[in-house]
């Protein structure tokens, strides 16, 4: 997604910025740490809000959240069957990810939200790739690539909402 599909304000929204990872709906504080100023300059460049340093009083309050969730059914038992066999038998393993932002005007209207949807596909031993799936030379490269993604989708839907003011 390009940022030139992203709507813009005239003025970027003031807005006190929340993000939380989570695996399985529950906080993973250390997901959280690892991409909180990767989100927070994405949201920045955005051009959609500026991100202020705290809610309170009369400050707008922008949530986002990444929940990653099981697609791939037994995967730890795919893995020890991929390692079992040396390699021979493969196993391929998809995360998902669902990503919520939320916009609450500091002026009590209606909450604005929006939901994008992503994945990450691991292959192990013998198995094959996706046939649109982009190689990452890392873990660590794959989760920043989806994370960013995954926010461009839903900031771009966010700011096509008539709501958002």
């Amino acid at each position: 997604m390009a940022d030139t599909e992203i709507k813009r304000p005239a003025i970027a929204l003031p807005a006190a910025l929340v993000f939380d990872f989570q695996t399985n709906g529950a906080p993973n504080a250390a997901a959280s740490r690892f991409l909180k100023d990767q989100v927070a300059a994405q949201v920045e460049k955005s051009g959609l809000f500026q991100v202020v340093p705290t809610a309170g009083g009369n400050t707008a309050l922008l949530n986002i959240t990444i929940n990653n969730v099981p697609i791939t059914k037994d995967a730890a038992q795919q893995g020890f069957v991929t390692g079992l066999t040396f390699g021979l038998a493969g196993s391929a393993v998809t995360d998902g990810y669902i990503c919520t932002v939320s916009y609450v005007p500091a002026d009590g209207s209606p909450t604005v939200s929006s939901t994008a949807r992503h994945a990450i596909h691991t292959t192990m031993g013998n198995a094959t790739a996706p046939a649109n799936g982009v190689k990452s030379a890392s873990t660590e490269e794959a989760v920043r690539t989806m994370a960013r993604q995954i926010i461009a989708n839903a900031l771009r839907d966010l700011s096509t909402n008539p709501q958002l003011k």
